[in-house]
């Protein structure tokens, strides 16, 4: 198999015999790679795990991943830039090693395996951000051992593992976008615990907004009439935005808090604030809800007679747009491993959440998997903290890594596969009318 053959296909597979089970073997040494390492991707995880940090502030986490990468053996074989656009994101490539080929060989296909290492304030890793590290770095090695493993001159492959802090809470991998992180990935693998497996969930579109009013103080019980109470442009927002809930759509959601509402009872409150979160499935959806919420806001105000300041966060949040040929190749490798799946309606209609993967899927082919850990404990609970750092979960995390790695073999030597997924991403760009902007 030589670096950039194209090859004819039948059913989606390789043209010859040969070459199908040397996929599959190829396949069978990133598990053993990944088994091997398990020592190691366990303490890596587990420090991870021990001292949470929060969203940039990922420092030990940073430097517990960079030493693991530039630590494996043999010495310097992976390409490590610490403080990789941001204080606490890093990049580690690999390459075969050997000559490069002549300038006009076909360009290295560039792979991309994501990891996240956030914790939440006060319940630590209750996300399993330190397994999503873990498979990352795993999934990387196990493609890597497999490369190695040729018998003949390897394809023109980087492994890329880009290590994408703050997505609780700012969108770091945003930020890595913007700074041209992303450029020259092909595809980008990434999977999140959870209490099922599933290739794709539905991930919506997120907004997140602050709300202050501005009013004026005066004594509660002399004089009221001439204060301008804040408290209730909050209150009357808030319910505003409860009677719209009849008129939104199912899959749309709003929810928030009142953070400030005053100081004391007998003082008319001159300031109260809100933070709100709007979410929908898809960037254009978004913008209507996100419009008919700052009318709640505003009318507050004018019924009030406060003023209003709003702004909204640094990010949005965009929905995971879904690669079919891509989870499919997944769910492929994954039976394979004896994950059992929930069913595609099951994933396309189930509850989800928001990540910043999904403004990755707007500007490079991926696939976000979620997988079981051992635990049916709901993220964001004292409990899934607990259970991101079992031993159990470490055989689900592992398993996981090794279906990215084979998934990411489909893609190196399967070209019309590669093909397809960028087709497909072509595709749902087009239908969020986001291609142009892309492009």
């Amino acid at each position: 198999m030589r670096p950039g053959e194209e090859r004819s296909v039948e059913g989606g597979l390789c043209d010859s015999r040969s070459e199908v089970e040397l996929l599959e073997l190829l396949k069978l040494r990133a598990a053993e790679r990944i088994d091997e390492a398990a020592e190691r991707l366990g303490a890596l995880s587990h420090a991870i795990w021990s001292e949470p940090e929060l969203a940039y502030e990922e420092h030990r986490a940073h430097d517990v991943l960079t030493r693991f990468f530039e630590r494996e053996p043999p010495a310097a074989s992976w390409v490590v830039q610490p403080h990789y656009q941001l204080p606490t994101a890093f990049r580690a490539e690999w390459e075969p090693p050997g000559p490069r080929g002549p300038a006009a060989a076909p360009r290295a296909l560039h792979l991309g395996f994501l990891c996240e290492y956030d914790a939440l304030p006060d319940i630590g890793h209750a996300c399993g951000h330190n397994l999503i590290a873990e498979a990352g770095a795993g999934a990387a090695l196990g493609l890597r051992g497999a490369l190695e493993g040729l018998p003949g001159p390897p394809p023109p492959v980087k492994i890329i593992v880009l290590g994408t802090p703050a997505e609780e809470d700012g969108g770091g991998k945003i930020d890595l976008i913007e700074a041209g992180a992303f450029k020259d990935f092909d595809v980008v693998f990434m999977a999140h615990p959870s209490q099922e497996n599933a290739a794709y969930l539905l991930d919506v579109a997120e907004h997140d907004v602050t709300v202050k009013y501005y009013g004026k103080a005066s004594h509660a019980a002399a004089y009221p009439w001439e204060g301008v109470n804040a408290l209730d442009a909050a209150v009357l927002a808030y319910n505003n935005l409860s009677v719209l809930r009849h008129q939104m759509k199912p899959t749309w959601r709003v929810h928030g808090i009142i953070k400030n509402g005053g100081v004391k009872p007998n003082i008319i409150p001159s300031y109260s604030e809100l933070l709100y979160y709007f979410r929908a499935p898809s960037m254009k959806e978004l913008q209507v809800l996100t419009k008919k919420a700052e009318d709640c806001f505003r009318a507050a105000a004018l019924a009030t007679g406060c003023t209003v300041e709003i702004k909204g966060g640094a990010h949005d949040y965009y929905n995971v747009l879904p690669n079919k040929s891509l989870w499919k190749a997944y769910m492929e490798n994954g039976k394979k491993l004896g994950i059992e799946f929930i069913s595609e309606d099951a994933m396309l209609n189930g509850p989800s959440g928001s990540t910043d993967f999904g403004n990755v899927t707007f500007v490079v082919p991926g696939i976000h998997p979620y997988f079981y850990i051992g635990s049916n404990a709901l993220n964001h609970t004292e409990k899934y903290t607990e259970a991101a750092g079992s031993q159990d979960a470490q055989f689900y995390t592992l398993r996981v890594a090794k279906a990215l790695a084979m998934t990411a073999l489909d893609i190196i030597f399967k070209p019309e596969l590669l093909e397809r997924i960028r087709e497909e991403f072509k595709l749902k760009l087009q239908e969020e009318q986001f291609l142009n902007a892309v492009e």
